[in-house]
């Protein structure tokens, strides 16, 4: 099953994917344009992984690491399908990264990797903006780069663990503004989903609700204001965020790209 959180009509509803439409836990069948996507879920701890594709490691010039390189991201980051990212009025080069987040769905302490699925309740996409402008150094790799307000759109679905056989078996695309930009595949990850619950719960409880955001693949470019993303995984849907600059949060100020009717 699919299922959503989305506004509509005034209030926050559960729904699940309906012939195309979604049906919310009212029994209404709406249409997806009619509503406003939120987060599939409300994340706990969310862990973030860094180059856990050798080719984006390659990519990017750094050695693959020996040991999962995580970080972890605040809720502020974090929106729904269809949503707007801001770009900082100052960054140079601001790239998606098409990843497959993998939710917990019981408590995990000391899970070896043979029994790791067991903790799994499903998975959705994130959309892990970098803005590589802010990369600072070995001691605080990642805190400006990645914990930018609105730099996660996930969802919009999440998708029922059973329903995915195989998650490390994913095609993994990336399109800005219809072009096909970044392909990749799960089972090119270094460290996969079974071996990284194993890692974390070998030193701290994971609970329902943590989030793991399991890196990208090569294949990074470039956004602009004004770009459509789609970042997509096979079975588990399509992910839309549009680039905004920072100037429409500028208060009294109409940005010229932006027409607001009346």
């Amino acid at each position: 099953m699919k299922k959503a959180r989305v506004a509509y009509a005034g209030a926050i509803h559960q729904a699940c994917e309906s012939n195309g439409r979604l049906k919310l836990t009212d029994g209404r069948i709406v249409d997806e344009q009619d509503v406003v996507w939120l987060p599939p879920l409300e994340p706990r701890t969310v862990f973030a992984l860094g180059l856990n594709y050798a080719d984006h490691a390659k990519e990017l010039a750094f050695k693959a690491p020996e040991e999962p390189l995580a970080f972890l991201k605040g809720p502020n980051t974090f929106i729904g399908h269809r949503g707007q990212t801001r770009r900082p009025l100052d960054a140079a080069y601001m790239h998606y990264e098409c990843e497959l987040a993998v939710v917990i769905g019981k408590t995990a302490k000391a899970v070896k990797k043979e029994e790791a699925f067991e903790y799994v309740c499903g998975y959705t996409i994130a959309n892990d903006y970098a803005i590589r402008d802010y990369l600072e150094n070995y001691y605080r790799p990642n805190l400006k780069v990645k914990n930018r307000d609105t730099c996660t759109p996930i969802g919009p679905w999440l998708v029922d663990a059973r329903d995915i056989p195989d998650p490390m078996n994913l095609t993994i695309k990336t399109y800005i503004n219809g072009k096909l930009t970044q392909e990749g595949n799960t089972n090119d990850m270094i460290f996969g989903i079974a071996e990284l619950i194993e890692y974390f719960s070998s030193f701290m409880t994971l609970s329902p609700g943590d989030v793991i955001l399991t890196g990208t693949p090569e294949g990074l470019a470039n956004t602009a204001v004004g770009d459509e993303i789609t970042t997509e995984i096979e079975g588990i849907g399509k992910l839309v965020s549009t680039i905004v600059s920072d100037d429409i949060f500028t208060k009294g100020q109409e940005p010229s790209h932006i027409k607001i009717n009346n």
